[in-house]
């Protein structure tokens, strides 16, 4: 492979696409060479304030120039990157620092109207202490006085030699970790998905070329950089082929509509509400959307029609689906250019060269889906047993997707095992809602399904049964329910019911309440 870890990926494309355009952010713009160059400042910074190789380091920010070069300065330094999701609130988030151990958090200072440097002082000072955590710069002019400020921060590094820096960059092997992305299970409790460096290099070389990423593209990454597909996919991808990216924050579908436009944007990975709610935008004519060629989704059923409309309405050369978890470096199978629509419609396509896939049932029946090759982690960050459960002795990982394999291997999800939801693209586990919604005083008992939503897809139902006396609202316990978890957490509805209706083994049988 060309390249043997994520530091040397950043060099080469700084080398070797210098003067192209790298990064567009508002009336900011960025060539390879100047990104190399504040990566390379922020690997200074880090190493200045004692990042040593191997240590963790977390990112909590929305999609912008900040969060790449924060993130690629850190993995440069030889860290261990922890990307948090910008939904969690300030205990979730906290939780995740802890039991990372990481070291050091850069932040975003307000963002949708919230604080998240006064959210995670709130939760440290309500919650359990997080002693790991050394410092917190805040990606703004303005920090607290026991925080830094991202200048006061990139400064810190300006006394060590770009020998030392390269030196250190030079260093990192490709079997070391690159980053650690915490998901949920079925346990409710986060699990971190360790991935590597080389793991990563091959896997998104490999979605380069099966979605055909050129130099010259310029791709909108609206996929959240927290996310494997959005860091991994947008980011990584870019950097191995030479193409613009253009961070947003925020999916906001007029914002999306008029980057493409102004910018040409040729590049839009995302989840189907997104394209859907692009070619249903009644100003969608007043934009030349012309310049978009290539489309990749995935994350929930994909409409034939869809796929129909992408290609003839808006002329999109190529639309591919794909099925990836964290677990699997985020890419499992892939649509291949050149397949039928009905083809990409109803899957999510093939093995990827270098993995195996099968599903635990007879021939065109569904079963479990089990995934090995490359592409699967290490293992969970310290934690043995839920390593063990999840990767079998023999290497073959257990998605806990249920799917069908036809005739020529493309795979086609059929259900969750583990009941997750996708919520506007959002990964939505039960299990960890019940646990929160189970916090509340006048909550005795809860169930967590998802249900179908015209706009989101799915969205949460919870079914609760109240404490003796209670005079607990749905409204009272939704809007309780917004201040402790992340929105797309949130159920959005609440049935009350006096008992769950449970199994002789004591668990909630979930498909009754569907079916109800």
């Amino acid at each position: 492979m060309e390249w043997r870890s994520i530091p040397e990926l950043v060099a080469r494309a700084a080398e070797r696409y210098g003067a192209a355009e790298a990064v567009v952010e508002g009336r900011n713009r960025v060539t390879y060479g100047e990104l190399g160059a504040r990566v390379e400042r922020a690997a200074a910074a880090c190493i200045a304030n004692g990042v040593r190789p191997g240590d963790r380091v977390a990112v909590w920010a929305p999609n912008s120039l900040d969060w790449m070069v924060a993130a690629l300065g850190a993995v440069s330094a030889g860290a261990v990157l922890v990307p948090l999701n910008t939904r969690f609130k300030g205990a979730e988030a906290a939780d995740v620092l802890r039991r990372s151990g990481t070291r050091l958090l850069f932040v975003t200072g307000t963002f949708l109207g919230t604080s998240y440097v006064a959210s995670l002082r709130r939760a440290v000072a309500e919650g359990p202490a997080l002693p790991e955590l050394e410092q917190v710069v805040v990606l703004s002019d303005d920090a607290p006085a026991d925080f830094r400020t991202w200048k006061d921060f990139l400064a810190s590094g300006d006394g060590v030699g770009r020998a030392e820096v390269r030196a250190r960059a030079s260093a990192v092997e490709g079997s070391w970790p690159s980053d650690i992305v915490f998901t949920s299970g079925t346990t409710g409790r986060p699990k971190g998905a360790v991935i590597t460096h080389e793991q990563t290099l091959r896997a998104y070389d490999v979605w380069c070329e099966l979605a055909g990423l050129r130099q010259g593209d310029r791709y909108l990454i609206v996929n959240p950089f927290f996310h494997t597909f959005g860091y991994k996919a947008g980011v990584i991808a870019c950097l191995m082929r030479g193409a613009t990216m253009i961070p947003q924050p925020v999916f906001n579908v007029d914002t999306v509509l008029a980057n493409i436009a102004a910018e040409r944007v040729s590049v839009l990975p995302g989840p189907p509400t997104l394209h859907q709610s692009l070619l249903d935008h009644p100003a969608r004519d007043s934009h030349d959307l012309s310049a978009l060629r290539l489309v990749v989704t995935g994350a929930a059923v994909v409409p034939l029609r869809l796929v129909e409309q992408l290609h003839g309405e808006l002329g999109v050369e190529t639309v591919l689906t794909a099925y990836g978890l964290s677990e699997a470096s985020g890419i499992v199978t892939m649509c291949r250019r050149g397949d039928p629509l009905p083809v990409i419609a109803s899957t999510s396509g093939r093995a990827i060269p270098g993995t195996e896939v099968r599903v635990e049932a007879p021939a065109g029946e569904p079963g479990e889906v089990l995934v090995r090759g490359f592409n699967v982690m290490r293992g969970y960050y310290e934690d043995e047993a839920a390593t063990a459960e999840a990767v079998t002795e023999d290497g073959w990982l257990r998605t806990g997707d249920i799917g069908v394999l036809d005739a020529a291997g493309n795979l086609r999800i059929t259900d969750r095992l583990k009941d997750m939801f996708i919520v506007g693209g959002f990964n939505a586990y039960p299990a960890e809602i019940e646990q929160l919604l189970g916090l509340h005083p006048a909550v005795a008992d809860v169930a967590v399904v998802g249900v179908p939503d015209a706009r989101l897809g799915e969205v949460g139902r919870a079914y609760v049964v109240r404490r003796p006396g209670s005079v607990l609202t749905a409204d009272d316990l939704i809007a309780w329910a917004r201040r402790e978890m992340a929105n797309y957490k949130v159920p959005r509805t609440v049935e009350f019911v006096t008992t769950l209706p449970r199994n002789a083994s004591g668990k909630v049988m979930k498909g009754e309440l569907r079916r109800s």
